[in-house]
């Protein structure tokens, strides 16, 4: 019974105290009337408003402290990342063939990616592994058959790069071409400048058993000096030449030349120019290597789509180049470019090991992770 009462009462309660708050907001209005006067008119677009005095300040009324400090103060600038310093050495002197490396840096791609390239050429190309392996430079070129050699002799090497993607030396052979056979290359004095022309290429020319007889002259160490051997007929061919130059300045000497390429004595493809990094340091320096090899990829599409531009803009930097050997050789250079410095091909690599072996210039067969990496994958 009294539940019933109870909820009875709630409407009315209700209604009681709505009327009161109306009756309530109805009386203070009247007073603020009463106060006015007047009855107060509704505010449109047209109603005259007066601010307070106080409410405006001249500018010289606010004094310093009361001014805005982030206003009259700049943000101080950030500070940018800091650049790492790399140190890079050549496999010779400058040619068309370092031209990735070159434009990388006359274009900014290396600054762009927060490093400081230093491009050095060495006075003997032989020492560039060597100060490489001593943590005396920090990238050095080389050919792939000397980074197979070398990293069997304990060399700690690795291939981050590709530069070119073909073979850039071959046999240059003294005189006319003609038809070759085993006994007129056999019978030839051969030259090299590096091990792989002494130990790769020289015995696919000249069988053992012609070696081991007394007609035999042996192979002259050039000092990668072959213009002075050829030219002074010390040798009849050098085993590893570069055929985009050589033939052409001994053609300048008064010496005919002909160029026998790597396939016809089935040695197989290999990366004619690459970049090495020092083993050890390989992972801890991982970003870097990535970033430098980012700036050569955008290089060399560069180069690729304004091809005459880069000429210009590597001359221009480099007076040096500026000649018609390496004129003429530019086209070809870019045929042979690599798009993807960091693409590795493993088939190339192991299939290049198998052959070494096979040949007995090797004892084993190292793993192509232990020769040549992806830097982004590491």
């Amino acid at each position: 019974m009294l539940r019933c009462l109870s909820r009875s009462w709630h409407p009315f309660l209700l209604s009681l105290i709505v009327a009161l708050l109306l009756l309530s907001a109805t009386s203070y209005a009247n007073e603020e009337e009463a106060d006015t006067g007047q009855e107060a008119a509704p505010l449109t677009l047209d109603t005259d408003i007066s601010v307070p005095d106080e409410f405006w300040r001249s500018e010289e009324s606010i004094s310093e402290d009361e001014a805005p400090t982030m206003a009259l103060t700049p943000a101080p600038p950030l500070e940018p990342p800091p650049v790492k310093h790399v140190t890079l050495m050549l496999d010779w002197y400058l040619s068309p063939q370092h031209a990735a490396l070159l434009i990388a840096q006359e274009r900014g791609l290396y600054a762009a990616q927060g490093l400081e390239v230093e491009i050095q050429s060495p006075a003997d190309p032989s020492i560039a592994i060597k100060l490489l392996s001593a943590g005396e430079v920090d990238l050095a070129l080389t050919r792939q058959p000397l980074l197979h050699l070398h990293a069997h002799s304990g060399a700690p090497i690795t291939r981050i790069a590709t530069l070119i993607e073909t073979s850039l030396t071959a046999v240059v052979v003294m005189g006319a071409e003609q038809p070759e056979t085993e006994n007129t290359l056999a019978g030839l004095h051969y030259g090299y400048t590096t091990g792989a022309g002494r130990d790769l290429t020289i015995p696919r020319l000249v069988p053992r058993s012609v070696q081991q007889t007394d007609d035999f002259t042996t192979p002259l160490n050039l000092h990668f000096d072959p213009i002075r051997a050829m030219r002074e007929g010390q040798i009849d061919a050098v085993a590893d030449g570069f055929y985009h130059s050589l033939p052409q300045q001994l053609a300048t000497e008064g010496i005919n030349t002909h160029v026998i390429r790597f396939d016809e004595l089935d040695i197989p493809r290999y990366d004619g120019l690459v970049v090495l990094a020092n083993s050890d340091t390989l992972v801890r320096r991982a970003d870097t290597w990535s970033r430098f090899v980012l700036a050569l990829e955008q290089a060399t599409h560069w180069i690729i789509d304004n091809p005459d531009d880069a000429w210009a803009l590597m001359i221009n930097a480099h007076p040096v180049l500026d000649n018609d050997i390496n004129t003429n050789a530019w086209e070809d250079i870019l045929r042979r470019m690599a798009l993807s410095p960091a693409a590795l091909d493993s088939r190339r690599y192991a299939g290049f090991e198998t052959f070494l072996h096979q040949t007995g210039l090797t004892d084993a067969t190292l793993p192509v992770s232990r020769l040549a990496v992806d830097p982004h994958a590491l």
